[in-house]
């Protein structure tokens, strides 16, 4: 079973026991993040898309570890800031390193009384 979620303005594709990366959360490692906000459930079976939320819909996880990416401009999470001067031809590159959490999600959507809307 896997659940598409959306959090820090992006969707992730999350299934149970994966790792993932995400931005902008509130919590310490160790601590359990709820996600409300999701899209899509889909199974074996069949799936569940929302207009545009599941209502009832939920995935848990664990947050297990902070960090913050590399400093060059080349890292997926790094926002690259060039600095210049046109009249002395001068041109430095640089980067923020945002902060990242690293989760697993230990439950997978759970929904309870998931009609789909025609």
């Amino acid at each position: 079973m896997y659940a598409v979620i959306a959090t820090g303005g992006k969707q992730y594709r999350v299934e149970k026991g994966q790792v993932l990366r995400v931005e902008k959360l509130d919590g310490e490692p160790g601590s359990t993040v709820t996600f409300d906000q999701v899209l899509l459930v889909g199974s074996g079976e069949g799936v569940k898309v929302g207009a545009p939320l599941l209502s009832g819909a939920t995935v848990t996880g664990t947050i297990e570890r902070i960090g913050r990416s590399r400093s060059n401009g080349r890292h997926p999470n790094a926002e690259a800031i060039v600095a210049r001067d046109r009249r002395l031809r001068f041109c430095r590159p640089h980067s923020t390193r945002c902060r990242y959490f690293v989760l697993s999600p230990s439950r997978s959507a759970r929904t309870s009384c998931v009609h789909p809307r025609r």
